[in-house]
């Protein structure tokens, strides 16, 4: 429900709801969660190779030669994830995509960002690739109806029973 009478301005509470209505919209026209775990498979690829963590003191680093396929490999599921959002008919090429750099990852990027770009990289590779977008020509189908048990046959009435 709308606050909204026309020609006036929308009230801050009109504003909220109907911002959400076209995110949602938005968000329904294009494979929003494949794009959403796609680009988050490539945070922490990009991210384990270039960090400095210091625990009590003691400098840990995963800083390999992986660097500059971390840095490959992260950017390009990034990419992928933004196609996926914004280029929603290339979902099919953009969800394989993400599954091979996803697959890549784990023996190029510090097996896969500690596992968890590779996990975030299949899901949304095989969201992309599963998404359908749907058709508003086509209408909705019938819901089945609750219909009760069917009646078993107490006798054949050909045998005579």
């Amino acid at each position: 429900m709308l606050n909204h009478i026309p020609g006036r301005p929308l009230l801050p509470r009109g504003k909220a709801a109907d911002v959400r209505r076209r995110f949602g919209t938005w968000r329904g026209e294009r494979p929003f969660w494949a794009g959403l775990f796609t680009m988050a498979a490539g945070a922490p690829i990009l991210y384990w190779p270039y960090a400095n963590l210091d625990m009590d003191g003691v400098p840990v680093a995963l800083a390999t030669t992986s660097g500059s396929g971390s840095l490959i490999i992260g950017v390009l599921l990034i990419a992928l994830g933004l196609a996926l959002w914004y280029r929603p008919r290339q979902r099919v090429f953009a969800g394989l995509a993400t599954l091979l750099l996803a697959l890549v990852s784990f023996p190029v990027a510090n097996f896969g960002g500690l596992f968890l770009g590779l996990a975030a990289g299949l899901v949304g590779g095989c969201l992309a690739c599963s998404w359908e977008p749907s058709d508003p020509t086509e209408p909705p189908p019938p819901t089945p109806t609750a219909a009760g048990p069917v009646p078993l046959p107490t006798g054949d009435s050909r045998r005579g029973d």
